[in-house]
């Protein structure tokens, strides 16, 4: 494959997004230190995601031009298939830059690593470029990563690299009827979690860490939470709290959508009924009565330039 450009996508920090809600810097620092915070904290991580970025720039002049965008308009911005991906941030920035680069390769930097533990960072800042340059003679080592695909009877569809939430938007009930392997019941619950392989470590196993905790204090058997590999075709689904009622049943809890399966959910609730990605409120879709969501692993597949 041939590159044409390299499109950094960053993030605002946490001192940025301050200064953005209180207008200055000051007012961010007095809000931060009347509540008994570090503001110091703030300023270091800043100042070593500015030097981190002012790195990166200086080592990728590599003949190739150089576009910055932030995490912000990544959702629109369109991707072209000349483009080679460098997102410079927490895991949490890979993970949404996934769902929206399709087959380009992403580069993911670590721009302080005595901050963030970055599972999807192997690269920090100093080593960037030579994955960059790897990647674009075409000698990187890619690892491939399943995502998950939640798509609606209008062609509306979302993607999620970590894992999926189907259920209301507030913390009231969830109505739905829930359809696989030929089973199907009306279920009242907390909503539904669908987890790929790179998120079963994430929201999923806090799902079987309560599951095992409440099982040991009742004297029942604890089971053993799964796991997947980060390109393991299958997904694996969850119904947070389901409610048994006269008109509601539990049998269908858990279970694994292999590739060539789907779980089916069709919402019954009047409003309110949402599907959102990875832990993104914003990044959803509307899911009320009569919509009816097909879920199962996409055939995009995330492309991770690896160390």
């Amino acid at each position: 494959m041939t590159f044409e450009k390299i499109v950094l996508v960053t993030r605002k920090t946490r001192l940025a997004q301050l200064v953005e809600r209180f207008n200055t810097r000051a007012q961010a620092k007095f809000f931060i230190e009347h509540a008994g915070g570090d503001f110091d904290d703030y300023v270091r991580e800043d100042d070593a995601y500015a030097r981190s970025l002012e790195v990166l720039h200086r080592s990728l002049d590599l003949g190739l031009r150089v576009q910055q965008i932030d995490r912000g308009i990544v959702p629109t911005f369109l991707f072209a298939r000349t483009d080679l991906v460098v997102a410079v941030g927490q895991d949490g920035l890979v993970a949404n830059v996934a769902k929206y680069t399709g087959s380009q390769p992403i580069v993911p930097v670590n721009p302080d690593p005595e901050r963030f533990d970055g599972i999807l960072l192997p690269f920090q800042t100093p080593q960037a470029a030579a994955a960059v340059q790897r990647t674009l003679d075409g000698s990187a080592k890619i690892r491939e990563i399943t995502l998950a695909e939640a798509r609606l009877a209008d062609g509306q569809r979302l993607l999620a690299f970590n894992d999926l939430y189907i259920g209301a938007r507030s913390h009231v009930s969830a109505r739905y009827t829930i359809s696989t392997g030929g089973a199907a019941e009306t279920q009242s619950s907390s909503g539904v979690l669908v987890s790929t392989g790179a998120g079963s470590t994430g929201w999923l196993s806090s799902v079987f860490n309560m599951a095992a905790a409440v099982a040991a204090f009742t004297g029942g058997a604890a089971g053993t939470a799964l796991h997947l590999g980060w390109d393991d075709p299958r997904l694996v689904f969850v119904v947070r709290e389901p409610f048994a009622s006269r008109a509601t049943r539990t049998s269908i809890a858990a279970g694994v959508i292999a590739p060539t399966t789907e779980l089916v959910i069709e919402s019954r609730m009047p409003s309110g009924g949402v599907i959102f990605s990875d832990g993104v409120e914003l990044d959803a879709l509307a899911f009320e009565s009569g919509a009816i969501a097909r879920i199962g692993a996409a055939k995009q597949r995330t492309r991770l330039v690896v160390a």
